[in-house]
């Protein structure tokens, strides 16, 4: 293999290292979660970065499960603590088909700043 064809595979693996780094620091700070990471966590960020989910549906999947969780009735019983990053698989999925405009999101966010103190 020529210089050039190494240098490649070293950028891919940066790529795919930044995008894993982006999708668990989002999950670690998103209201609601555990805090921290484990290896399982580690394992479906790299098969989102496998299946070419965007760092940006991963983060405002995110969001929305997370202001869904906060925008409940006041009565509602308490929920636990999300301890997994696949508990949000199937938000992303519905993010992944949902034809929203993006300030929809960037609303949600400025909602959760508001309803739950920044980690």
């Amino acid at each position: 293999m020529n210089r050039k064809g190494e240098e490649e595979i070293v950028d891919e693996d940066r790529g795919q290292e930044e995008y894993i780094r982006q999708v668990l620091e989002a999950y670690r700070k998103t209201p609601g979660t555990m805090g921290t990471i484990r290896r399982p966590d580690r394992m479906l960020a790299v098969q989102l970065y496998q299946r070419g989910v965007s760092v940006r549906v991963v983060e405002n999947a995110l969001v929305l499960a997370a202001a869904r969780r906060l925008m409940r009735p006041a009565d509602a019983p308490p929920l636990g603590p999300i301890r997994s990053l696949a508990y949000f698989l199937p938000v992303i999925e519905e993010v992944l088909g949902l034809r929203v405009k993006p300030d929809y999101f960037q609303y949600l966010r400025h909602k959760l700043e508001r309803l739950a103190p920044p980690r």
